[in-house]
């Protein structure tokens, strides 16, 4: 009676890591390409910080110390940010602002979701031209009708010195969110709104149920552009609201710490942070849904 004995499993041979010049020249080389790479994105980052290290550093210095050419506080005047808040009309002037802002950006969405949706989901004839037609309006500079315009809502409706003729506009569509969203619209499936019409949805509510759930981040990104436009305007507010000091904006209220002779660079830093920080907290905690919708709306054209 014979045996058989299976040879047990043999590990796999191990190939020893290569070594020698060629080893050594790749090795510095990735290291050499991670410095110069991560070297180039601090510098990056530097020339976007600095400005506003710059600005904080002179918020908190003293009058005399601010633009004296010292770039470190002698000492930390942090009372200037309660200097700023006393002065007559900066609450009114935020005030102003958020109205301003918030509405605009409410009136921009709620009339760009309906435009954009038609001029990327509907057919009919002369759904081009309409579309070209929006998009020539982004063309023309508000310079170019700012004296007609001004003129009719001061004349006719008598709302100078007022924000009204710049937030009633945007109720009736902004061409740049169109165009926005529209193209991120285009990027839907056009199954899931044939499938909610199957089921017996109108186009209206096809729209609000399916459409706007599915475009959240197209939405956010114009809602975002847009409330960044009305927070920072200062030509609109110096046009029609310079001769009433209680409808100012920040963005307009700060010239107030200029005076014809002086300017008081600490209490101007100061108030730069404080309407620079509803922006920056607002991107801060959107930018993934913002950056999500500006990517997406150059997929199709």
């Amino acid at each position: 009676m014979t045996t058989t004995t299976l040879d047990a499993p043999t590990a796999p041979e191990r190939t020893a890591p290569a070594r020698g010049p060629a080893a050594a020249r790749a090795r510095r080389k990735r290291i050499l390409h991670w410095i110069a790479v991560h070297s180039v994105a601090i510098g990056v980052a530097l020339l976007f910080v600095l400005p506003f290290v710059f600005v904080f550093l002179t918020s908190v210095m003293s009058d005399s110390q601010a633009m004296s050419g010292d770039l470190w506080p002698d000492s930390w005047h942090w009372s200037n940010y309660k200097a700023v808040f006393e002065t007559p009309g900066f609450l009114d002037w935020w005030r102003n602002s958020l109205m301003y802002a918030g509405l605009g950006t409410l009136f921009t969405v709620c009339s760009a979701i309906p435009v954009a949706y038609a001029l990327a989901k509907f057919r009919f004839r002369g759904r081009r031209t309409a579309m070209l037609l929006v998009i020539s309006t982004m063309m023309l500079p508000p310079q170019v009708i700012v004296i007609p315009m001004y003129l009719v809502w001061a004349q006719q409706f008598h709302l100078s010195g007022t924000l009204w003729p710049l937030i009633i506009p945007m109720a009736f569509g902004d061409a740049y969110s169109i165009f926005l969203l529209r193209q991120f619209l285009l990027t839907i499936p056009k199954e899931y709104i044939e499938s909610a019409k199957v089921d017996g949805c109108g186009d209206f509510r096809t729209m609000i149920k399916i459409v706007v759930p599915m475009a959240k981040p197209g939405i956010t990104a114009i809602a975002l552009f847009q409330f960044f436009y009305c927070w920072n305007d200062y030509f609109g507010p110096q046009i029609y609201a310079a001769q009433n000091p209680g409808a100012w904006t920040l963005s307009y209220g700060l010239e107030s710490f200029k005076s014809a002779h002086a300017v008081n660079w600490n209490m101007t830093m100061a108030a730069t942070l404080l309407v620079m920080a509803p922006v920056i907290l607002v991107f801060f905690f959107a930018q993934k849904a913002f950056v999500e919708g500006v990517t997406l709306t150059g997929v199709k054209g």
